[in-house]
């Protein structure tokens, strides 16, 4: 479980497919204290298990369903990723639950600065709009934002100068691809209401 709060950006050293499983290796620093293999690292808002770890770098295994669902797939060396440990019950949550696995990705339509703060437009798949509601929560690329505009295609959230600087969320422009969770609760509420029908994933 994570809060959508992020830690530091870290480099994608690099990504490959190996035999078993595509290989991540991410340098950072802040999230390697009291880091230990097996913890959980929300990478882009992904929740990936660590599998080695040195005192400049961390490294993930990924599943072809990882990689397929979420924008890895267009991740290359040297590519900032917002990095976040997981919650400690004795921490803050400063932004909204969040569990690191991805519902889908969608594409960047609009990125604007006004002032010193960027308005950005997202436009996800059509079957997850349900889920927005304006000033309800959404993460992108694991950041937790708050939703300032919903129409029928997409979504806004407004960013503003602390988090363009200690997140990739900076370098977004029309086309980008991003990683999207939406809120637990609404998918939570809807699974429980009668005649609910699940999202179902393509295989493309």
């Amino acid at each position: 479980m994570f809060t959508g709060i992020v830690e530091e950006t870290g480099t994608v050293l690099s990504f490959a497919k190996e035999a078993a499983a595509y290989r991540l290796t991410v340098g950072a620093d802040r999230v390697l204290g009291d880091l230990a293999i097996g913890d959980s690292i929300a990478v882009n808002g992904c929740c990936l298990t660590v599998v080695e770890f040195d005192g400049q770098s961390l490294r993930f295994d990924l599943l072809e369903e990882s990689v397929r669902l979420t924008s890895f797939r267009d991740v290359a060396s040297g590519d900032l990723v917002n990095l976040e440990s997981s919650l400690r019950f004795n921490g803050k949550i400063g932004g909204h639950f969040v569990t690191g696995h991805i519902d889908a990705t969608g594409s960047v339509s609009h990125a604007e600065f006004r002032g010193s703060d960027l308005y950005l437009r997202v436009e996800p798949p059509a079957e997850f709009m349900r889920y927005l509601v304006y000033k309800g929560s959404v993460a992108l690329n694991g950041v937790s934002l708050t939703v300032a505009e919903v129409d029928e295609t997409g979504f806004a959230v407004w960013l503003i100068p602390h988090t363009l600087a200690v997140t990739n969320l900076h370098s977004l422009q029309p086309g980008s691809l991003l990683n999207l969770e939406f809120d637990l609760l609404a998918k939570t509420v809807e699974r429980l209401l009668p005649g609910h029908r699940p999202i179902e994933r393509s295989a493309d």
